[in-house]
């Protein structure tokens, strides 16, 4: 019988003031009784409203009924008929846009923890259960993946499985994309990562690293080397600035310069050689997770001051509520409705302020959002010594201009069809290189999707 609280139960958390000092995971997870006391809130809704809002299709009721009754281990196995990487996905996925929002529970109260309940799953299982990764031989045709991100890893893994012979190529040194460089630990750590990436190894999926596409190799020449298909999931990993004066002061990152320097090089840590500028005040350009992740980051370097500057208002910010609670909570102070549009620097070519002026919403256009308009002789000052961009990023032209035979748009985003190909037949490609930046499930999702049809269209 269902529990009929309206509160959702809590999960633990490390003290603001404490954990905004090192890089630890924020939130500790559930005990399994927090987990068995939250599943049993569950109502197992005939009509499973919760599954159309997974990218990925899992079956939430049924993992959920199984955590209620304490058989974690089936719960795991639901999960995975469908999420190969629950553990990730419990973690940065944002639930409350997607399975949580339809919950029933929702209209009344607070809905299921369905991420926190996923999480507790993969968690228990990583603790209590070897992991029965079993290399399954390839007879198949051989299938190139270029980039180790989500989409990458879960293409990767539906091919797999259904015996093809796997290469990953990854440009950077260690695999993952932004799961390894982007995330910071303290959201997901790194060992969730790697364990997923061992277990995708045992699998039989090959990973080659510092294999940059259109540099060290070209699609034709994979082609040549005897892969039947390739999944391109290359990201979009060039920054995006303003085109304001000052940004090439020293002092001024993009946030994927900032979080690499981090997450894959240990800037954080003194016996590593990584120049990052330990700063003092910071501001961070924008309103994403990834301008989150920043700011938390620099928050950790010891920064007396991080300021997030976003040109409209809380309600309108894209990141994740729970990313800009925890961002309040350790400190991180918000300025809504401005807009840089200077950085100064000192006679030694260092950031020393930024000049923004006060933003006020005009009525939504046509997109829906509010647009931001300039309150003239607003402008003010803020003196900082690091500025973090965090707007957006685009297709890396080194890799799109490498790939003329498959058609892009005018930003450079791949284009395909709703089965994931490309213009080129033996070519698909998903994730952030077709989308733009998007969410980790989606990126997954894109990735499955692709697998799937790669698998019908090589059986014609």
């Amino acid at each position: 019988m269902s529990d009929i609280t309206n509160k959702r139960v809590k999960m633990d958390e490390l003290d603001p003031n404490e954990r905004n000092k090192t890089f630890e995971e924020v939130a500790t997870g559930y005990s399994e009784e927090q987990a068995i006391s939250e599943a049993k809130r569950c109502l197992n809704c005939k009509t499973k409203p919760c599954i159309n809002g997974c990218p990925v299709s899992v079956r939430i009721p049924e993992f959920i009924n199984c955590v209620s009754k304490g058989d974690f281990r089936k719960a795991y196995e639901i999960i995975t008929s469908t999420n190969s990487f629950p553990a990730i996905c419990g973690r940065v996925c944002p639930q409350e846009n997607q399975c949580e929002s339809r919950c029933v529970r929702g209209k009344k109260g607070e809905p299921i923890a369905i991420g926190r309940l996923e999480r507790f799953v993969a968690d228990w299982h990583r603790k209590n259960e070897e992991y029965k990764t079993t290399k399954i031989e390839p007879c198949k045709n051989k299938i190139a993946v270029v980039g180790s991100g989500p989409s990458g890893l879960a293409c990767a893994n539906e091919l797999a499985k259904n015996g093809y012979d796997v290469t990953i190529y990854e440009a950077l040194h260690k695999a993952g994309g932004v799961l390894s460089y982007g995330i910071p630990g303290f959201r997901l750590p790194k060992s969730v990562v790697e364990y997923e990436i061992t277990n995708l190894i045992n699998l039989g999926v090959k990973i080659e690293n510092n294999v940059v596409l259109g540099k060290t190799i070209s699609i034709d020449e994979l082609l040549e080397l005897g892969y039947s298909y390739i999944y391109l999931s290359t990201g979009a990993g060039l920054p995006r600035f303003m085109g304001i004066q000052g940004e090439k002061l020293l002092g001024v990152y993009s946030a994927n310069e900032f979080l690499t320097r981090i997450n894959l090089m240990n800037a954080q840590l003194d016996n590593y050689d990584t120049p990052i500028i330990k700063p003092k005040n910071v501001a961070v350009i924008g309103g994403g997770n990834v301008a989150m992740d920043a700011a938390r980051c620099a928050k950790r370097l010891m920064a007396e001051n991080v300021y997030v500057l976003y040109r409209r208002s809380k309600n309108e910010m894209p990141a994740r509520l729970e990313e800009i609670f925890h961002a309040e909570e350790e400190g991180i102070e918000f300025k809504f409705l401005v807009n840089p549009i200077r950085i100064l620097g000192d006679e030694d070519g260092k950031v020393k302020s930024i000049e923004c002026v006060r933003m006020k919403l005009s009525e939504p256009d046509e997109s829906g959002r509010k647009k931001p308009i300039e309150q003239e002789g607003s402008n003010f000052f803020i003196d900082v010594d690091c500025v973090i961009m965090a707007i957006g990023t685009l297709p890396n032209p080194v890799i799109i201009d490498s790939i003329s035979d498959v058609k892009k748009d005018k930003r450079g985003y791949i284009l395909v069809d709703q089965n994931q190909k490309t213009s080129n037949d033996f070519v698909y490609a998903g994730g952030d290189a077709v989308t733009g930046a998007a969410t980790v499930i989606l990126a997954m999702a894109a990735g499955k999707n692709a697998a799937k049809y790669i698998i019908k269209n090589d059986k014609k």
